[in-house]
């Protein structure tokens, strides 16, 4: 255990040495937990659209609205890094994650549902940012990938075996009960905590400045609400709710990234993208994760409203995609200690890329073996992405950066989700139109519903090519 506690220099005034598997067995469970409901959630989407009378647009916020806001906390929590212990973090994020989670499953409407979801995503913008600290401090450079790829075992495999489990709860029981099953492991992950957790991180308590967390909240939310509302009612993109709102945003981060910048001690330190493979790893992580919520809300719901599964076959479909993901992520992370990102992360784009252009072309009529193949390539692709281009963008940051990294990290890859996932969604509902204002005299809603689809894939498509672009540049980090 030495050799994995290695880093005495982070708080140099206590030598402290770190019980590393009872921190990251408490971390791992919550990490588990956060990632089953949030996937086994976007199988129930049809479901939920059905049985709560609301449309694609409207569900969708059952996902953008967990995003917006994870984008309006995230970016302070470099801030609640160093100001609150590692234990008083950990419990407060468990425990907005229970309350969450009892309230989504006891919702008898859709806003009570948004409201719980929202609650559960307070308790996941503290807990990612504190996970991924965590495993900087605790773990040495030449460790961290191996250390990523077992995080990236377990959290990929809640993707997995999510949707199937939703499918038979929903089938035989009701959409609430994805919830009840989240409760007695988020109590375990509480009590893992309460007893093993350990303080890691050095409180140095940074003023707080009132004006540069009301500047990230404006433009971070502004952003995020603008994208996710295009997908909805007829304005779409040329509304001015959403032209409003992502232009309130976009002058909030100027402003908010010139105080930072100027600041002694900033809310944020974005001088962390000085270092140009932390700027290129936070840019292949944000490709990489609109790309994998874009495609995780379309595939599941084509499956259901195009092919005619139930939500259970949907989740049986998307499993062996799943396990490999997840599989493949401690197999990254070692072949990412060794060899260092280029040789993954360079055929992972393409794979990726590949997998969604044949994506492209699916109709109801295709083979659900080909479905099958063409979701595990494309995990395969993610997985190679991911953690190799996370783990070495961290890796240049200075220790006094771990903080500020893993807060623009995690932040940027919500608003990531939150944009692939409204571009998705208003490229599908654009295709559907188009085909219907084409087709007049003889309309098919499902052949409506393919072309907006395969639109939505071929979008995947242009978003993989540019991660395979900015690939051809990442270099490993040399650990001194």
């Amino acid at each position: 255990m030495e050799a994995t506690i290695h880093q005495q220099t982070i708080q140099p005034k206590e030598q402290k040495k770190f019980k590393v598997i009872p921190i990251m067995i408490a971390l791992l469970i919550s990490g588990f937990i956060g990632m089953f409901s949030e996937t086994a959630l976007n199988v129930a989407l049809s479901d939920l659209m059905t049985v709560l009378h609301i449309e694609p647009a409207t569900v969708q916020w059952l996902t953008t609205g967990y995003l917006l806001t994870l984008g309006i906390l995230v970016p302070v929590s470099g801030l609640i890094l160093q100001w609150f212990t590692t234990r008083q973090l950990f419990v407060t994020a468990i425990c907005f994650s229970i309350l969450g989670t009892i309230i989504a499953a006891l919702a008898p409407n859709f806003e009570i549902l948004l409201l719980a979801r929202v609650v559960q995503a307070i308790g996941t913008g503290i807990m990612l940012p504190l996970m991924f600290n965590t495993i900087l401090v605790i773990f040495p450079p030449e460790k961290r990938g191996a250390a990523m790829g077992i995080i990236g075992l377990v959290i990929m495999f809640a993707p997995a075996i999510g949707p199937t489990i939703a499918g038979v709860l929903i089938e035989h029981l009701s959409w609430h009960w994805i919830f009840w099953m989240s409760l007695p492991f988020l109590v375990i992950s509480l009590l893992c905590g309460i007893f093993f957790m350990q303080n890691v991180s050095e409180i140095t308590k940074p003023k707080i400045d009132v004006l540069s967390i009301i500047l990230s909240s404006v433009g971070f939310g502004g952003i995020v609400f603008g994208f996710s509302s295009a997908g909805e009612g007829s304005g779409g993109w040329s509304s001015t709710k959403v032209i409003v709102s992502i232009a309130v945003g976009i002058v909030a981060l100027i402003l908010f990234a010139f105080r930072q910048l100027r600041m002694k001690e900033p809310m944020i330190n974005l001088r962390a993208f000085k270092y140009p493979m932390f700027t290129l790893g936070t840019l292949m992580v944000f490709i990489s994760m609109m790309i994998i919520l874009s495609s995780m809300l379309v595939l599941p719901m084509y499956l259901q409203m195009g092919f005619g599964k139930t939500a259970f076959y949907a989740g049986l479909i998307m499993l062996p995609g799943g396990i490999i993901n997840g599989i493949m992520s401690p197999i990254m992370g070692r072949l990412f200690d060794k060899y260092g990102p280029k040789w993954l992360v360079f055929p992972g784009f393409l794979i990726a890329a590949a997998m969604l252009w044949f994506f492209s072309g699916i109709t109801p009529t295709s083979a659900i073996i080909l479905v099958i193949v063409l979701h595990t390539c494309l995990m395969i692709g993610i997985s190679m992405i991911m953690m190799p281009a996370q783990t070495n963008g961290l890796n240049q940051l200075p220790k006094q950066y771990y903080p500020d990294g893993t807060a623009i990290m995690n932040t940027l890859q919500q608003v990531a989700g939150a944009i692939g996932t409204a571009l998705a969604v208003s490229i599908m509902t654009a295709g559907q139109t188009h085909y219907m204002n084409n087709h007049a005299e003889n309309p098919n809603m499902l052949d409506a519903l393919t072309a907006g689809v395969q639109g939505a894939f071929l979008f995947g498509m242009i978003v993989a090519l540019i991660g395979f672009v900015t690939a051809l540049f990442i270099k490993r980090v040399k650990i001194k």
